[in-house]
């Protein structure tokens, strides 16, 4: 039996990750909260309705497997995780400790319940098709989530496994794309202009379906839509705000990789507990 964590609010479960994604890079004064937070509603909804997994087991043969490929995201999941029962929430204020498991990107060979380590850009998406072909091959009902930056669509490696994807009819595969319109040098358009990345997941024969990266009921009926057998790979496209839910932190690449002080952090844990 899966253990599905069908009983979380998604929409409480964002405003907790949100406040520990500012209180670990506080803590660890370093770290990446603009793009943490921008993820953090498609993450909530993913762990409290649709991820199928066991945190007591994280090695469950039959589980959903979950690729950061945008690694410099952890906070987030890790959040996501110790708000799961993968590990004490306490824990998270180690982050990017010297000896924490909680390294500044994800390391599977450090910390049980990651799938992938990641950080380098580009690469997820690889590891993803190859757990999705390796599920398929033994016969397992798994279902295989990669979480892709909008920056990170102008890594090459990206589009070459997209071309694979639907030549190995990956219908177990979702790629969910965090377009939030900014990296660290700047806005995505004008660091290398991605668009029209529908028109592109498309020419390479995906599924696609474009969403509110923040609406919880938008993002519920595409990840359910995700869960459906198909033959192709499905791409949600999230339009989502970098910096969600703290007013000084949203829009722009300033926040990137920048952490908040005291007098920030206790802005910022004011204005996500309002919602």
């Amino acid at each position: 039996m899966d253990q599905t964590m069908t009983t979380l609010d998604p929409k409480t479960l964002a405003q907790e990750l949100r406040g520990d994604i500012l209180r670990m890079t506080h803590a660890a004064k370093s770290g990446h909260p603009g793009g943490s937070l921008s993820i953090a509603d498609v993450l909530a909804v993913l762990y409290a309705r649709f991820l199928s997994h066991r945190p007591a087991e994280p090695d469950w043969p039959d589980r959903d497997r979950l690729v950061l490929s945008k690694g410099h995201a952890a906070p987030a999941l890790y959040s996501a995780m110790a708000r799961t029962g993968y590990f004490p929430v306490e824990q998270l204020l180690t982050l990017r400790k010297l000896g924490s498991p909680l390294q500044g990107h994800p390391d599977r060979l450090r910390l049980p319940g990651i799938e992938a380590s990641t950080g380098s850009l580009g690469q997820g998406l690889s590891m993803a098709i190859g757990m999705a072909l390796a599920a398929r091959m033994d016969r397992r009902d798994s279902h295989v989530w990669c979480l892709l930056g909008d920056g990170e669509l102008q890594e090459g490696q990206v589009w070459e496994a997209a071309m694979s994807a639907p030549k190995f009819k990956l219908g177990n595969l979702t790629a969910i794309v965090d377009l939030n319109g900014y990296q660290i040098d700047g806005s995505v358009s004008e660091v290398m202009d991605i668009e029209p990345i529908a028109d592109k997941f498309r020419a390479f024969r995906w599924e696609v379906c474009s969403i509110n990266g923040h609406d919880l009921a938008q993002i519920e009926e595409a990840l359910r839509n995700a869960k459906k057998r198909r033959e192709l790979p499905l791409a949600i496209l999230a339009r989502t705000v970098k910096g969600k839910g703290v007013s000084f932190m949203e829009g722009g690449c300033e926040w990137h990789g920048k952490a908040p002080n005291s007098s920030e952090l206790a802005q910022a844990l004011e204005e996500v507990s309002r919602g």
